[in-house]
């Protein structure tokens, strides 16, 4: 047993150490400070110090003096705090207002087997080969250095060979390679002797290597296989394998050209073309139904995506901005853009509006990595400039599939003049009316609580987006299912930010960005493989990029002149236009689609014009996506207001490429805590009670 003292620093109860009762504070009434001959820590019983202990009035929850303090982290009884709603709880958070996470009712979340596991034994093997790369990294280096000293030692005298005795580490290709290396999300194991034979970061890692190995022999497992069910096709020369090894070099190429921060659709638009000239790509025939199949998959990913990075709350604030910046500045680049091209280049008029309403659109696979980067420092956040792109980008995005769907139903289409003219109003309603339906059956089903209702709802999602492309094209108003995809998504995730979901760390979202990581390749490898630069007339190269480069300066001053009343300064003003002229996504989906439309029916000059479209739709990529991503980078920093305070940047579009860990279906860690678990009676009524207790010092003199 020990003494315990009251307030007033006189003896109080005595806790039994047979029973274990817990001591209690008697509180006086009196505020002042009380002063208590206590020795202090530290002390060693000599000189004399006052230090004051000032114990506020109690916060507003349930609060008991215990003996002992809780276990955390351990279940059952005794395992957390007396207090319900504060405890730590075993059972994993299902979702962000989930009325059931502090309580025994509904499925538990099991911890994930993915990531972060533990291995079951420990043995001395294991321990002396775990962190391999700490323990041998630098020892490999100094090797590399004392080789390259002793190789200076043979030429110069000594004093000369100490500058180059960190010769590796100050070396560009120490650098380079030091660039091209990622952060390793946990603990590796190597075997003692990699780091010796490959040293980090000059070689790849043991786990690069082995998750490379991995993959290459998933990929001649499942060729094997194809080769016994397809056949030919799948045989080194088909246009099945043609395809596959073409997906692989253009996800490197885009690899490579990510190193130079450029956008990786750059790389795979380039290795396509390459393809194409050296005559590795045969992609024509038959197997061109393939190719288009998989260009509306691709763009169903596109126009999802855009819906869902609309964020709900601000475009409830500020809808007419974005709309008033999304619809005008895009109607005058698609109408000079349809102009030129019809005295510049003979095309018909409907044909040029077909090709001015795929220009006109903005590619968020552009914009949106150059906009993380520039938030990174602070600039433009003070006024949601990045989230005001994104979101104009969204609807830029819809309303040229939208166009383009109705243009194309009206060209390719032999009904009546009636049938056409009501294209435009069903295809709008149409597609919106889908969109809100789709988006409240998203809310409802799966059940928000359900364990498994990320994978459900991205299926239903990404299901209901292909029934709205194909189903559209099938009912003849192709302009309807764009936007019944881009409108679904933005319902769907409007009402999941109200069930606690946040939309800069959107789950769904982030499963259709690994869609996207999987589509990417294959689209613009498809679209640089229509490239045939000896075919290419030089005349329509040149008028096409005049025709490009003039829609986006017009463009650029038409936002600045009609942004007024948006709290935004000339400067700020000129940087968001000169975001939304990078062109990628929508031209590389869109752009071959006219020439698949064409039959043997059709004409020589409808052939030449569709050419003309896709050439054009290839070049502005080519041309606009290096050009806007540079100049995000650039004017950026000098266009926009710094922010000095840290950014919190957790979840923003992601500042890494997702992995499958991302979307688990089983939560690797509680995020956040609920905001919306209601308060309990115990509790409220337990602050009511100590409300009235006022503010105890205590003063030791020693």
């Amino acid at each position: 047993s020990h003494k315990t003292m009251t307030a007033t620093g006189e003896p109080g109860a005595r806790e039994d150490a047979s029973t274990g009762a817990p001591a209690t504070i008697v509180t006086p009434p009196s505020p002042n400070p009380v002063p208590s001959d206590v020795p202090m820590p530290n002390s060693n019983g000599s000189g004399n110090h006052k230090s004051t202990i000032v114990i506020e009035s109690q916060p507003k929850r349930r609060v008991s003096i215990i003996s002992d303090p809780p276990a955390i982290g351990g279940g059952g009884p005794g395992s957390g705090y007396d207090n319900p709603a504060y405890e730590q709880n075993p059972r994993r958070k299902i979702s962000q207002t989930s009325t059931h996470s502090h309580s025994d009712i509904g499925p538990a979340r099991r911890k994930s087997i993915l990531k972060d596991s533990a291995p079951p034994h420990d043995y001395e093997s294991d321990r002396a080969s775990t962190h391999s790369y700490e323990n041998y990294r630098q020892n490999a280096l100094d090797v590399l250095n004392a080789k390259y000293n002793g190789h200076q030692m043979g030429h110069t005298s000594v004093g000369d060979s100490n500058g180059g005795a960190n010769y590796v580490e100050e070396s560009w290709m120490y650098t380079f390679c030091l660039k091209c290396r990622g952060e390793e999300p946990s603990a590796s194991w190597e075997p003692p002797f990699w780091q010796k034979i490959f040293p980090y970061p000059l070689c790849p890692t043991f786990r690069t290597v082995s998750r490379l190995i991995s993959l290459i022999l998933i990929g001649v497992l499942i060729w094997v296989t194809a080769f016994v069910i397809i056949g030919d096709s799948a045989a080194p020369g088909g246009q099945l394998f043609g395809l596959v090894v073409l997906t692989v070099a253009a996800n490197f190429g885009g690899y490579l050209i990510s190193l130079t921060t450029l956008p990786r659709l750059i790389g795979m638009l380039l290795v396509g073309i390459l393809f194409q000239n050296v005559g590795w790509a045969n992609l024509d025939g038959d197997f061109s139904k393939v190719t288009a199949h998989l260009r509306k998959f691709a763009l169903t990913i596109i126009l999802t995506r855009a819906g869902l990075e609309m964020e709900p709350e601000a475009f409830k604030k500020v809808y007419k901005t974005i709309l008033k910046l999304g619809i005008i500045p895009w109607c005058v680049e698609a109408v000079v853009m349809a102009v030129m091209s019809h005295f510049l280049l003979d095309l018909p008029w409907i044909w040029s509006f077909l090709l001015g309403s795929i220009i006109a659109a903005v590619s968020p696979a552009v914009v949106v990595p150059c906009l993380f980067r520039l938030r990174t420092k602070g600039y433009g956040v003070a006024k949601g400039i990045p989230t005001l792109v994104v979101a104009v980008a969204g609807v830029d995005d819809a309303l040229s599939v939208a166009i383009f769907g109705i243009i194309s139903t009206v060209m390719f289409s032999d009904k009546g003049l009636g049938y056409q003219i009501a294209q435009a109003p069903v295809c709008i309603i149409g597609g919106l009316g889908f969109g809100v339906i789709w988006g409240s059956l998203a809310r409802i089903f799966p059940e928000k609580g359900d364990a498994f209702v990320v994978p459900l709802r991205t299926l239903l999602l990404f299901t209901g987006g292909l029934m709205a492309i194909y189903g559209s094209e099938e009912l003849g108003f192709e302009g309807a299912g764009p936007l019944a995809v881009v409108f679904s998504a933005f319902v769907s995730n409007l009402f999941w930010c109200k069930d606690g979901w946040n939309v800069e760390d959107n789950p769904v979202s982030t499963a259709f960005e690994i869609f996207w990581m999987i589509f990417e390749p294959i689209l613009f490898g498809l679209t640089g493989a229509t490239v045939k630069i000896r075919e290419l007339d030089s005349h329509t190269v040149s008028i096409g990029a005049a025709c490009i480069f003039t829609g986006a300066i017009l463009r650029i001053f038409t936002t600045a002149g009609i942004a007024f009343g948006d709290r935004l300064n000339t400067k700020e003003k000129f940087f968001v236009g000169l975001s939304w002229m990078a062109k990628a996504t929508v031209q590389a989906a869109l752009g071959p689609v006219a020439l698949k439309h064409l039959d043997e029916n059709s004409t020589e000059d409808e052939r030449n014009w569709a050419n003309i479209v896709q050439t054009i739709c290839v070049f502005s990529i080519v041309l606009t996506a290096p050009l806007g991503a540079i100049l995000i980078s650039v004017t950026g920093t000098k266009l926009l207001t710094k922010t000095k305070q840290p950014q919190d940047l957790s979840g923003w579009r992601r500042s890494h490429r997702p992995s499958i860990r991302d979307i688990s279906i089983i939560d690797e860690e509680e995020e956040r805590e609920d905001p919306e678990i209601p308060e309990d009676k115990e509790t409220h009524d337990n602050t009511l009670n100590n409300a009235h207790i006022p503010t105890i010092s205590y003063t030791y003199n020693t």
